[in-house]
């Protein structure tokens, strides 16, 4: 299993800060994976995510988050409790994907 830092996300609509993200990816390591790519590797326990707080460096991992009624979900999970560490995330380069 690959533990794998994400830089980047994208979103269908970039300025929303509540809009779906579409892929995640990570530029140095040249990759962009959708949404569901990354559902179904975590769910497969092939890889785990992560992100790293430019301010602190601490290290939160990616989950999957179900609730009924909706589409499964990315969210970062830190310190106890889950957060929107991946909506604080630049755009990935389009040119990547």
């Amino acid at each position: 299993m690959a533990d794998v830092q994400v830089t980047c996300i994208l979103k269908s609509h970039p300025q929303s800060t509540h809009e779906h993200i579409t892929h995640l990816g990570n530029p140095a390591a040249n990759w962009i994976w959708t949404r569901e790519s990354v559902i179904s590797s975590i769910d497969a326990k092939t890889n785990t995510f992560y992100v790293l707080d430019v301010a602190n460096s601490k290290r939160a991992d990616i989950g999957v988050v179900r609730e009924t009624g909706k589409a499964p979900y990315l969210r970062t999970y830190a310190d106890g409790r889950w957060n929107n560490n991946l909506l604080s995330l630049n755009q990935c380069p389009l040119k990547q994907h």
